[in-house]
């Protein structure tokens, strides 16, 4: 395979940025993810793919529930901020403001909406874990544009 070629094309394909959070005791998680889908219709289904060295997939296996939280097109700050290691950053989500609801999943105040969900299956691939989860609650608090990979000016290796 022509691992340039592979790269290229791989940078292709077209992602947004959502904040992953999950219930961590009074102060939750949050991680920056952007291999996440619409899996079904009926029943509504999301599928988003984490890291198997993040901290979140614990959280996620513990609680059996996360949110997906869609950042503004204006949030590429704080999509880097809640993208750093929770082992080099512990304190990242301290400043964010969150509520919950449904799952006890954090919600960011400042996000264009969000999806709760429970977890329904997980399927290894390879050096990441893709949960399958049941939409369980949303909210829609805006109509700005999303933040996107490219806008952001991030990228994946390939």
């Amino acid at each position: 395979m022509d691992a340039e070629a592979k790269r290229s094309v791989l940078r292709m394909f077209t992602y947004g940025l959502y904040a992953l959070t999950v219930p961590d005791g009074q102060r939750g998680h949050a991680a920056t993810v952007n291999w996440v889908t619409q899996a079904s219709f009926d029943p509504p289904l999301v599928a988003a793919s984490v890291e198997k060295n993040s901290r979140s997939i614990g959280l996620i296996r513990e609680h059996r529930v996360f949110a997906i939280n869609v950042y503004r097109g204006d949030q590429k700050e704080l999509a880097g901020q809640l993208g750093r290691r929770y082992a080099n950053r512990p304190d990242k989500f301290l400043a964010v403001p969150w509520s919950t609801d449904v799952t006890g999943a954090p919600l960011l105040a400042e996000a264009l909406g969000y999806v709760e969900c429970r977890v329904t299956s997980e399927v290894d691939a390879g050096d990441s874990v893709i949960f399958v989860a049941e939409i369980v609650g949303a909210g829609a608090r805006g109509n700005d544009k999303p933040l996107t990979m490219e806008a952001a000016g991030f990228r994946h290796s390939g």
